[in-house]
This record gives C-alpha cells, sequence and structure tokens, in this order.
C-alpha cells in the first residue's frame, strides 16, 4: 500500500501507510527491539516540575539530542536498529541520524500534546514514525486554540508507517492519549535529523509557529 496524503493546511501534511509492515514481520521486529534496545524511564520537566514519562524510552543516533530539558548522548546503534534505519530511510527517501524509540507498555501509558520543534532539528524538520504492536489513537491539533476544532484523530495500526512533514511541528501538536482499555504494548519507532548540536542551532525561523489561515 503506498503513502496517503493527510494535508492539515499551512503547508503541513502526514504521509500515512497502514500496512508497511506485514503482520508477522512486524512482530519479529517488535520482539527484537525488545531485546536488543536498553529501555528506561526518565524523567523530563513538565510546567517546572521534574515527573517520570509515563512510558519507557530507548535511542541511538550520532549526534546529542535534547528535548523537555534532557540531552540523549550519542549512542551506537545496535544491528536491529542500523538495518532498520536504513529501510526507512529508502522507502521515505529521507535522510536520519537519530532514532527515538517510545514503549508504551499498556494504554496507561500516553504522551501528551506537544511538538517536536526543537531548532536542533532545524526549520521545517520531517520526522518518520514505525509502530508496533497495539493500535493506538494519535491526536493532531493545531496549536492556535481557536483552531482546535480542526482536530485530527488517527488509528495507528500494527506495522504502519508515518511522516510527518512540512511545517507541521511549527503549526500542529500531536499527542498519544491514554486508552485504558488497550491491555498489549506498542513500540513507537521515530525517526529524525539533528542538524545542530544543543544550543548551537540559530533562532528558529517559526518562533511562535506560522500564521494559520
Amino acid at each position: 500500500m503506498p503513502f496517503e496524503r493527510l494535508t492539515l493546511g499551512g503547508n503541513a501534511w502526514v504521509d500515512y501507510d497502514g500496512s508497511w509492515l506485514s503482520y508477522e514481520h512486524m512482530k519479529r521486529l517488535h520482539r527484537a527491539l525488545v531485546e536488543e534496545v536498553a529501555w528506561s524511564q526518565r524523567p523530563i520537566t513538565v510546567f517546572g516540575k521534574e515527573v517520570l514519562q509515563p512510558r519507557l524510552i530507548g535511542w541511538a543516533g550520532l549526534c546529542p539530542y535534547r528535548y523537555s530539558n534532557q540531552t540523549l548522548a550519542p549512542k551506537p546503534y545496535g544491528p536491529v536498529l542500523h538495518a532498520l534505519l536504513r529501510d526507512i530511510q529508502a522507502v521515505t527517501g529521507l535522510e536520519f541520524n537519530h532514532v527515538l524509540l517510545n514503549r508504551y507498555r499498556n494504554g496507561s501509558d500516553h504522551m501528551g500534546p506537544h511538538a517536536d520543534d526543537e531548532p536542533e532539528l532545524g526549520p521545517s524538520p520531517q520526522i518518520a514514525a514505525l509502530s508496533l504492536g497495539a493500535s493506538r489513537k494519535f491526536v493532531l491539533e493545531p496549536k492556535p486554540k481557536k483552531l482546535r476544532h480542526r482536530k485530527v484523530v488517527m488509528s495507528l495500526e500494527p506495522g504502519s508507517l508515518m511522516v510527518m512533514g512540512g511545517r507541521i511541528q511549527h503549526g500542529w501538536r500531536h499527542a498519544v492519549p491514554k486508552q485504558l482499555k488497550v491491555e498489549n504494548e506498542r513500540i513507537n519507532v521515530t525517526f529524525r535529523k539533528v542538524i545542530y548540536d544543543p544550543g548551537q542551532a540559530p533562532k528558529r525561523l517559526y518562533p511562535s509557529g506560522p500564521k494559520e489561515k
């Protein structure tokens, strides 16, 4: 199944392939990453308070990556992640140098609304995300409150591949909300290109996000 594009406006879009991996391939990859990745639950700062992330994370990359007042140091790719990185770059035609994995142990684990708009990623970062395991809701909402009625809710299926592009990180937020009826876990593997070392990026191109029309 080829990518289908969801156009959000303001030069923001999502490409989605709901069955990029077969179910059996997806399960094998899920098991392999559970074993290969060093998983941890790390603290982040939310509204000035340090709390534990409501999920496990793992990462690998050639350079440091900073978000939510924490810096992930460079870490070598394991063989499974390295092969997956090559596959994702080939199918998307994009270049990535950092992989961040979020492991949602069940429907209680979640991620609040946010944007991957760190200046170290450049003015218009494109981010690919591969879903393994349980299907989970994915919510997209415009940053301006007056436009929240345009919220989009997707279902990220097992083995699906998504690419967020254009100005989406500057005009939109995304989230994985709680789904307490979900008992199985999900791993989200995200691929991004870090352009600058933490604190070394020039002033971002869209400091407050682009104007929505």
